[in-house]
């Protein structure tokens, strides 16, 4: 996997720079070994993302408040659009309310019914263990007339239409649009209809967070994959790792290492840390898209660990398209300044947009922050925006307010601090998941007007060739 495959995340979100160890040889190198200080790199990565689904598991079954709970086998909602107390989930939005439920399918199939959501936006992703969404049940998919879905695990009997989870552990989490606080009492009229028919499910045991230490953390992400085995299409992958004796159902257990060779894991787990704090995504006209597999990710593991870093549950660019504009020196983080970002029109969604701003972690999360206007996020529902007579938007990002009429379009900033921004684009039109539409740059308030300079000379006319050759079109290869 080369530089510019390893992410793009957003909602959103982090992204994963390959230093060349991802995918060093071709494709007949793919099964060679690893040496143990490559494996553990590439183990620590490819578990991270059971790893973050456990301990976000934890948090919102677990007693203490977190400001989004959930429980076995059944919905709970937050009945807030979120805000800077919920740090539960990395990149909350704050345009939809959430419902959420962690399924069981050890006892069997359950049953999930939707209820009718009308003209409003809704979103059910069913995500595996390994944060793959291998259904998004709502307003593209189903239409707005809900209805009752058995999903079933990998390998239980079940009826020929049920929704198959690739492992027996499953995140349900809904996405109900608000469009104000008028509208609460209708969207929560939604969620109350939410529901899920099953089997007492089981309590999972607490999760060891990817800070563990190196032994810690591939003896929990061992039990995880014994729990959620991969799919054998990483067998390959898992020969490679040999060294490491983590296994697809088991092994590490019984691992053994003499002092260099922990040494060498050590180092190799470092290496994976650094390599995701150091993530820089492909930028183009001054933001990140996201990749085709957002959301569903084959054997794309970089993509997979840094979106589980940076923007855990991201749905597939179908259903939702994260976008985040970069900084002069290319990072997707900003240390300050004044920005305007102008929108000529309308973008091209089918549901929704909106801007979100983020304070920025250490650890590469991002979570809302406290502000003067209590204004997370500007998009097109954002009650009395100033726009242009063609439907155009100037919005201002900075830390202080810009005054006048500018502040009915001010997204403020953390008041210290680096932050960052993602641009949601629900139910994005071709043109957008396609490419064709691109975002304008977000232009520097404070940069330093560049002065014209002398007229350029005009260019020198081309020599005429001797002999006129024929045109050729260009083969094909």
């Amino acid at each position: 996997m080369d530089r510019r495959r390893l992410l793009a995340a957003g909602g959103a979100f982090g992204a994963l720079a390959s230093s060349g160890w991802v995918r060093r040889a071709a494709a007949a190198a793919l099964d060679q070994p690893l040496d143990l200080k490559s494996a553990a790199r590439e183990a620590w990565l490819y578990c991270l993302p059971l790893v973050e689904m456990a301990t976000t598991r934890s948090r919102m079954l677990g007693p203490e408040p977190t400001g989004m709970k959930a429980r076995v086998n059944g919905f709970v909602h937050v009945r807030d659009l979120a805000g800077p107390a919920m740090r539960t989930v990395t990149t909350p939005n704050n345009d939809t309310l959430y419902s959420s439920a962690w399924i069981d399918l050890a006892a069997g199939p359950v049953r999930v019914t939707i209820p009718p959501t009308g003209e409003r936006y809704f979103s059910l992703a069913l995500m595996d263990m390994f944060t793959n969404n291998f259904a998004v049940l709502g307003t593209r998919t189903t239409g707005s007339g809900g209805g009752t879905f058995v999903i079933a695990g990998p390998r239980d009997p079940a009826p020929p239409d049920a929704i198959r989870s690739p492992t027996p552990w499953v995140w349900a989490l809904a996405r109900t649009l608000v469009d104000g606080p008028e509208d609460l009492a209708a969207a929560h009229a939604v969620q109350d209809g939410l529901a899920i028919k099953a089997r007492p499910g089981r309590m999972p045991d607490q999760s060891v967070g990817r800070s563990a230490a190196w032994n810690d953390y591939f003896l929990w992400a061992q039990t995880l994959l014994a729990e959620n085995p991969p799919p054998v299409t990483d067998g390959a992958f898992f020969r490679r790792i040999a060294a490491l004796q983590l296994g697809m159902t088991g092994g590490f257990e019984r691992a053994r290492f003499a002092d260099t060779e922990m040494g060498e894991v050590e180092a190799g787990v470092n290496e994976a840390r650094q390599a995701l704090a150091m993530a820089r995504p492909a930028v183009v006209g001054g933001w990140s898209y996201p990749q085709a597999d957002i959301g569903d990710y084959g054997q794309d593991y970089a993509l997979r660990a840094a979106v589980a870093l940076g923007g855990l549950a991201a749905l597939p660019p179908v259903e939702a398209m994260y976008m985040r504009p970069a900084a002069p020196d290319g990072r997707m983080v900003f240390e300050g300044g004044r920005w305007r970002l102008r929108l000529p029109g309308p973008l091209p969604v089918d549901g929704f947009w909106s801007l979100t701003m983020y304070e920025a972690t250490d650890q590469g999360q991002f979570f809302l922050t406290d502000n003067p206007l209590n204004r997370y996020a500007i998009g097109d529902r954002t009650p009395g925006l100033a726009r242009g007579a063609d439907g155009g938007l100037e919005i201002w990002i900075q830390r202080t307010d810009p005054g006048g009429d500018k502040t009915a379009n001010w997204l403020p900033a953390p008041a210290q601090g680096p932050f960052a921004m993602i641009l949601r684009a629900y139910l994005p039109k071709p043109a957008l998941v396609h490419g064709r539409y691109r975002l304008p740059a977000l232009e520097d308030l404070d940069a330093a007007p560049t002065l014209p300079g002398p007229p350029a000379a005009p260019p020198a006319a081309p020599a005429l060739a001797k002999t006129a050759k024929p045109h050729r079109k260009p083969r094909k290869r």
